[in-house]
């Protein structure tokens, strides 16, 4: 966001807002009821029932532990919706749940040996919820004033923040205006404070301020001013990975691979000893590897001993080849390819996400050309086209916009880093 702030008067000219819609960011669980069956058409997803109801299933023994040691294996076709069901898996489980995703040739291309990039992906995808209580400075900014020298060497300030009950003022240094216009806090933002570590956390937006723009972003949050006593005792909860536990404590002691395999060992230990002392809760990720048929018998050696670790995530394997030499220690979920009617929903969602409108003969080409080629193909067209539109100034994608992003490809298929990759040259548009 960018715009012009005066912190006194409380004002906020020049609001631009700018979001990034991720290919699976349409993705808020598994679409299950209760009972596990999975609905038509819920929480983004389409289609395959079967295999969303195989993963609800697998969820159901990993929340009541019945479950360990093995991995799950979504084999299938390319664009049958493997990726999204692991995603989906990983938004049931909660929201604070890691999830790392990584294909399998990463594993070879990174300046790392096999087992240790396979370790940072699995420890990248284990939660600790820590737990501790802490000295916090809780209300709503009533003014915000900073003053800078000529050379921005020094920097002064004053913070004026209330409750409902009552109102303080706190001189600033240094580190907390860096840590306040870090977080674009002005008057009128209801925020936390951490005295300890000096951490700014902003809650949104005082209700009692709520008239005092003309245009406020859609993800602008609301809050009632706090009461009581601006500084308290809370307990506060952070949930970090063990692989950002490792590089934090890593630092003062290098990176040898010697010394990092020791360091992990104390870090589990110390992190088995808040568990015990209840200080601090593990949180299985999800670990989502794709190709995983290009992996070699070593790496399936370290995965098998990883997953009978204490500390293992949820590991999700997507394949799509038809055979496979090995499948130990894997549940295996399959996938089959979409019907056009689930086609047809999944772009009305992608739209929908990505704040296009399609023609019908635009949806019905669009449905048409995901089942002679794959449904990515498709979806990626839905931008291109709407850029299309939006030059003739339309409001509306039709069959000639995406007729015209197909030939732009072909077009350009050349100059591509993969030509082999290219996109299909035979594609029939016809309604």
């Amino acid at each position: 966001m960018a715009a012009q702030i005066s912190t006194g008067t409380s004002e906020l000219r020049d609001i631009t807002r700018m979001e990034r819609i991720g290919a699976h960011s349409h993705i808020r669980g598994l679409g299950l009821d209760d009972r596990l069956e999975p609905r038509a058409n819920s929480q983004g997803m389409v289609g395959q029932a079967k295999a969303r109801k195989a993963a609800g299933l697998i969820l159901k023994m990993v929340q009541e532990g019945r479950i360990a040691g093995r991995a799950i294996l979504m084999a299938g076709p390319p664009s049958t919706g493997k990726t999204a069901i692991a995603m989906g898996m990983a938004q049931t489980l909660g929201s604070d749940v890691p999830f790392t995703m990584i294909a399998a040739s990463e594993v070879f291309s990174l300046s790392l040996s096999k087992t240790e990039a396979l370790t940072q992906a699995f420890r990248r995808s284990i939660g600790v919820r820590i737990k501790e209580e802490t000295e916090i400075i809780e209300g709503e900014v009533v003014e915000l004033q900073i003053d800078q020298s000529l050379t921005g060497a020094t920097k002064t300030g004053k913070l004026t923040i209330k409750t409902t009950d009552m109102e303080t003022v706190y001189d600033l240094g240094h580190k907390m205006i860096d840590a306040l216009r870090k977080e674009k806090v002005i008057a009128g933002d209801v925020i936390i404070v951490d005295k300890a570590s000096g951490k700014v956390t902003k809650l949104g937006r005082s209700f009692a301020r709520s008239r005092d723009y003309d245009a406020m972003g859609a993800d602008t949050k609301f809050v009632q001013c706090p009461d009581g006593e601006i500084q308290k005792r809370k307990e506060v909860v952070h949930t970090v990975s063990l692989h950002e536990i490792d590089v934090i404590n890593s630092r003062t002691q290098g990176f040898s691979l010697c010394s990092l395999a020791e360091l992990r060992d104390q870090i589990n230990s110390k992190v088995g000893e808040w568990k015990e002392e209840g200080k601090a809760e593990i949180i299985p990720g999800v670990l989502f590897i794709d190709e995983v048929h290009m992996l070699d018998i070593e790496c399936f050696s370290f995965l098998n001993r990883a997953l009978e670790d204490e500390l293992a995530p949820i590991v999700i394997m997507a394949s799509n080849r038809g055979m496979a030499r090995i499948r130990d220690r894997v549940l295996i979920i399959s996938t089959r390819p979409y019907e056009p009617e689930d086609i047809e929903q999944i772009i009305k969602i992608r739209c929908q996400e990505e704040d296009v409108n399609l023609t019908e003969g635009s949806l019905a080409v669009l449905t048409s050309m995901a089942s002679q080629t794959t449904l990515r193909y498709a979806l990626n067209l839905i931008s291109c086209a709407d850029i299309v539109a939006k030059k003739r100034k339309a409001d509306a994608v039709d069959v000639d916009d995406l007729r015209r992003s197909v030939q732009w490809l072909k077009e350009q298929q050349g100059t591509m880093i993969f030509d082999e990759e290219a996109p299909p040259q035979d594609v029939q548009m016809q309604i």
